[in-house]
């Protein structure tokens, strides 16, 4: 078992860690067990994650729908009245059991529920073991808007079996790997060098990895004012991208990391013409991006939506978007301004 002693809770890896979970129930005395899950987990990871659980509490499962669409406050308010209606304390504990849109919603619903009860993520797909499960950022969406409402808050542990990936597809596998992507450019390039070569990933290695990078980088700026900024790199043009598209009728939806994917190929084309990133090391992030994802049909038409949708990005201050920026691979520079005309022109190069 590898143990990763994260901000101000433990990350703990497959077998044992469920001796850990059930240890924990045991010592704080919790009075009932939630379990929250969508359709696709109480079908697939419910059942190889019960006989885990060894207690004698009571459990509840919960089961929300499934899909970013309903990552909002209807969805949490549905929540809540059931956590009520069963008779939830403080003294309850609530296992967030699924991908990204289940662990951030629980994480936020607990937060909020009697003022605070105490939380476990144990993610299900890659994208929330290696994001959304670490770093203690929980919320929902304001309409298409990402997670404009939300808060602070740590689980008391993240448990993570990488068995689970054995029930998502190869699309969510893909969604995940955008987030490793990320990790690579910004702050180790070997991440991004062994998926580009894809010589034999061990993909348990590469999210052991990717956890650690992200822990190192909350332990230091836990609240988003300096360094865990690195950690939204392609992610203000991938959220606006990924907005307009779920917002849309007439697009298919993109999942969170193929829209991050656009955003980072995108936002190394503004890096190379605002801070000299080497052309050479922009056309390899894209062949190996397109090479991962393909393309995705953008039309010059969507260009002024995607532009408002940037207006509402979290990061924003004075109504100016602020991006995070590479000089070079590991070397970024955070709280970059950046033209409308550029950002359309990044996503005119994505395109060509």
């Amino acid at each position: 078992m590898k143990t990763i002693q994260a901000v101000t809770y433990p990350v703990h890896f497959q077998n044992e860690s469920y001796k850990e979970l059930s240890k924990l129930i045991e010592e704080k005395n919790y009075s009932t067990i939630f379990i929250l899950v969508d359709e696709n987990t109480l079908e697939h990871c419910y059942p190889k994650f019960i006989p885990n659980l060894a207690t004698e509490k009571r459990i509840e499962v919960i089961e929300i729908e499934s899909g970013e669409i309903n990552k909002n406050l209807e969805t949490c308010a549905g929540v809540w009245n059931v956590l009520t209606e069963l008779e939830a304390d403080r003294k309850s504990l609530l296992i967030t059991l699924g991908g990204g849109v289940i662990t951030d919603l629980g994480g936020f619903v607990a937060s909020c529920f009697k003022r605070g009860i105490d939380f476990v993520n144990i993610p299900t797909t890659l994208l929330s073991m290696v994001d959304a499960s670490v770093g203690g950022k929980t919320g929902v969406d304001l309409g298409v808007l990402k997670n404009q409402i939300g808060l602070f808050s740590n689980p008391e542990m993240v448990l993570v079996d990488d068995a689970y990936l054995q029930t998502v597809t190869p699309r969510e596998i893909r969604s995940g790997t955008a987030e490793i992507i990320k990790y690579g450019l910004t702050y180790d390039v070997k991440l991004f060098n062994e998926i580009k070569g894809n010589k034999n990933l061990e993909i348990r290695d590469l999210i052991f990895t990717s956890i650690n990078i992200k822990n190192e980088v909350v332990l230091q700026d836990p609240k988003e004012n300096g360094l865990r900024k690195i950690l939204n790199f392609g992610h203000t043009i991938g959220h606006a991208i990924e907005s307009y598209f779920l917002e849309s009728e007439h697009k298919n939806n993109l999942t969170h990391g193929e829209a991050i994917a656009i955003g980072m190929i995108c936002e190394c084309f503004v890096s190379a013409e605002l801070l000299n990133f080497p052309k050479e090391k922009l056309k390899d992030v894209k062949q190996t991006i397109v090479s991962i994802y393909g393309k995705t049909a953008i039309l010059k038409e969507d260009f002024p939506s995607i532009i408002d949708l940037l207006k509402h990005d979290k990061k924003n201050v004075n109504g100016q978007v602020n991006f995070v920026l590479l000089n070079d691979y590991e070397d970024y520079k955070l709280d970059c301004k950046v033209s409308e005309d550029l950002v359309i022109k990044s996503i005119e190069y994505y395109l060509s």
